[in-house]
């Protein structure tokens, strides 16, 4: 459904940095903002920022930021036209969205189907499949026979990497180097994506060695129009966990980006996408690259684009979410500079580097 009216209130899901990224944007939109806020934020900077804060329970999340009808309450009673998730929390949550959609409010995002498909990464997978994307080689489905799981590693080559289909952030996931380790690192890898995700489906890909990792922040409106700001290359990490995000990456040619930057778009459009989202790709010691996944969500690391393209990410979200056409085509993006962003992991070496 296409949305024509302006918002006058946007409810914020979220809480800290973010939440505060986007009142700047709402505030320079002419926009009220709402603060949802646990027994932890009651004095937090989000809270003092908004023009109102509404209490959603315990500290813990679970009470609290990932309570969606306590949010979605909120969102009615203080009169939200829409909601913002942030990242996090509910950002990827397609229950959430339609919970959002059937009471009446605009959901900051893509639509619950799209959450759906490229949250499941076999599914997305199969969506892209009829737009020529290059695909890591391994299962096109999940797999739980053992003997069948052995015999696909075997033909893509160890070493390979048993990924849970439903994952993200590492979780359910293990690099498996000969085929003597591999019915012990298969079992782990379903047990572990049984507890993180509550779906035990895994699927077998080669693993890419000295792989770089390069992300496409993409846009699109609810009139097909579909656009990308470059790339982020996020290539070091610390336990799959991004460390380092820069832009533009040094490694790529300018006729590599483009070609990625179109299989980026072609990502979106085989979900139907609209909204901020990530393609992320892995790139190979020859350039060769491959889809990985795509994040249906603003990213923690947007400002490095924003910063490189001139473009504020937040305010297109909220345009293209209040039924706007994108006021830009492709050959209005330019990049400009080099930008970086550095993440602070909070570990203790005493105790064997644990959070």
């Amino acid at each position: 459904m296409k949305q024509t009216k302006k918002f006058k209130r946007i409810l914020i899901a979220n809480r800290g940095e973010i939440a505060l990224r986007v009142m700047r944007s709402c505030k320079e939109m002419g926009i009220k903002t709402i603060a949802v806020y646990s027994d932890a934020d009651r004095e937090a900077q989000h809270v003092k920022m908004a023009d109102f804060a509404y209490y959603i329970g315990e500290a813990p999340s679970s009470k609290s930021y990932l309570n969606s009808d306590k949010i979605i309450k909120a969102a009615l009673e203080l009169e939200a036209d829409a909601i913002h998730p942030g990242y996090g929390f509910l950002s990827e949550n397609a229950e959430f969205a339609q919970k959002a959609t059937d009471a009446g409010i605009v959901f900051i995002g893509p639509s619950p189907e799209s959450i759906r498909v490229m949250g499941d990464k076999l599914e997305a997978k199969a969506a892209v499949m009829g737009y020529n994307i290059p695909l890591v080689p391994g299962t096109a489905e999940s797999i739980t026979d053992v003997a069948l799981a052995k015999q696909k590693a075997a033909e893509a080559g160890y070493p390979v990497l048993i990924k849970a289909s439903a994952g993200g952030g590492g979780k359910g996931m293990r690099i498996v180097e000969n085929e003597e380790e591999f019915e012990d690192q298969m079992e782990r890898a379903i047990s572990e994506a049984k507890s993180a995700f509550g779906n035990g489906a895994v699927f077998i890909e080669k693993y890419i060695t000295s792989p770089k990792h390069i992300e496409f922040q993409i846009m699109g409106d609810q009139h097909g129009n579909i656009v990308h700001f470059f790339e982020r290359e996020c290539s070091i990490q610390r336990r799959h966990q991004k460390v380092i995000e820069e832009a533009p990456s040094a490694v790529l040619t300018d006729e590599i980006r483009e070609e990625m930057g179109k299989c980026a778009v072609d990502v979106a459009r085989s979900c139907n996408y609209y909204g901020a989202g990530t393609v992320e790709f892995i790139v190979d010691e020859e350039l060769n690259y491959f889809f990985l996944e795509m994040n249906t969500r603003l990213q923690v690391e947007h400002p490095v684009t924003e910063l490189i393209t001139g473009f504020d990410l937040v305010k297109e979200q909220i345009k293209v979410a209040q039924g706007e056409a994108l006021s830009f085509s492709q050959e209005n993006i330019s990049k400009r500079g080099h930008s970086i962003e550095l993440r602070v992991y909070a570990e203790d070496p005493q105790n064997n580097f644990l959070p």
